[in-house]
């Protein structure tokens, strides 16, 4: 047995309710799997939505295909120890220092098979969201090529906190042909104090590019530059997000446009240059991509991997096609890109920026807080069989 954070469909709604500490039974391991004693869990918005039960209500979605447990144990960052290896894994011993990325699918998919990439396969699932067992409990459970080695030098806390948003930063940045972050290239960065927006602008400055970060107060701002962006942009001072009036609403076009080229002409003071960005770094999603949209520059990328202020965003083809612009979803990592992300936190490049560490029976509250829009500095982690001093404090 072990004791993990559990969500169950009856409980299904606010992620602090939705979460409670339970004796579970550790799961099995199959040939190719790994059991991890997870020492500390990073917190992301993917378990908001698996405590909520929606947009997927991820125990029935398994429960459909064949899987019996009634739980889901959520969790899509780790740190922690390898516990247990199956027999076909070679590469990992018993006690190695791992951290684990979130991309998961069947070794014999044939997408998989013919040498495409895994993670736009028809069995690619996020770990820990669309999968059980994930790392708020004593033990994850994890496929072999998911586990990467931990950064020496990083604390449990540290090494847990940003490797599901650094690798999915990493493949929003270096993924896409033809829209890769270059020398030079100017990235809008929404979200730019976060967890996932202190990772891009990290990204794409040891790319050689200018990260401009978008936040909700000069805190954040600071917060953000202090992790790699030239500047940052206030959308409070702006009005006009959400979806933009109907084409044949020409006054209101008018003032959806005008406070769309203030917040473009903000940009430009920053830059001190009439320069509109080669990457839209999205993830807002309906309130937001009109703009970002509207903004990028003729050829270039806005890339999303979510949709954290609603699903149903809006398009003006007219400055899509006609500028010929890429709307590019983005979501997970394959191994490469995953490697290629660790390295650079093992060799010192990328701070995990770290905002809140807290006790394992602050997930339910840690979610609820992220799912208000409240965790804005950093990455958070939880505490599950490591221990520091300074519990709860927030790291400057």
């Amino acid at each position: 047995m072990m004791h993990a954070q559990v969500v169950r469909p009856d409980r299904y709604g606010d992620p602090a309710v939705a979460f409670q500490h339970e004796l579970v039974a550790t799961p099995p391991i199959g040939r190719d799997e790994v059991l991890i004693a997870v020492m500390a869990a990073g917190i992301n918005y993917n378990n908001v939505w698996a405590a909520r039960g929606c947009p997927v209500d991820q125990v029935r979605t398994r429960q459909k295909r064949g899987e019996t447990e009634d739980f889901h144990i959520g969790g899509s960052d780790a740190s922690g120890i390898v516990y247990a290896v199956g027999e076909d894994v070679t590469h990992l011993s018993i006690g190695d220092e791992v951290v684990i990325h979130p991309g998961v699918w069947d070794a014999d998919d044939p997408w998989v098979q013919s040498g495409k990439d895994p993670m736009i396969a028809p069995s690619a699932k996020i770990w820990g969201y669309d999968t059980n067992y994930g790392s708020f409990a004593q033990f994850a459970r994890a496929q072999a090529h998911q586990v990467l080695p931990k950064a020496e030098h990083l604390s449990w806390e540290e090494a847990a906190a940003p490797t599901l948003v650094g690798t999915t930063a990493y493949r929003m940045l270096h993924g896409w042909q033809g829209n890769t972050v270059h020398d030079g290239d100017l990235v809008l960065v929404w979200g730019g104090s976060g967890g996932l927006g202190t990772q891009a602008c990290q990204l794409v400055r040891l790319a050689g590019g200018r990260a401009v970060a978008v936040v909700s107060d000069d805190e954040r701002g600071t917060y953000a530059i202090k992790f790699g962006a030239i500047g940052y942009l206030n959308r409070r001072e702006f009005g006009h997000w959400g979806v933009p009036p109907l084409v044949d609403d020409a006054a209101g076009q008018k003032e959806w446009s005008a406070g769309a080229r203030a917040f473009g002409k903000r940009l430009w003071e920053i830059t001190g240059a009439r320069e509109d960005p080669a990457i839209v770094f999205e993830h807002p999603g309906a309130a937001t991509i009109p703009t970002s949209i509207f903004l990028c520059r003729p050829g270039g990328m806005v890339v999303i991997c979510a949709g954290t202020s609603g699903f149903d965003a809006m398009v003006d083809l007219r400055y899509h096609w006609t500028r010929q612009k890429r709307l590019q979803g983005s979501h997970g990592t394959n191994d490469e890109q995953a490697i290629a992300y660790n390295d650079l936190v093992r060799a010192g490049k990328i701070d995990p920026c770290v905002g809140r560490v807290l006790g394992f029976d602050e997930v339910g509250a840690a979610h609820a807080t992220m799912g208000r829009g409240e965790d804005v500095f950093g990455n958070t982690t939880i505490l599950v069989g490591a221990s520091v001093p300074g519990l709860g404090r927030r790291k400057d």
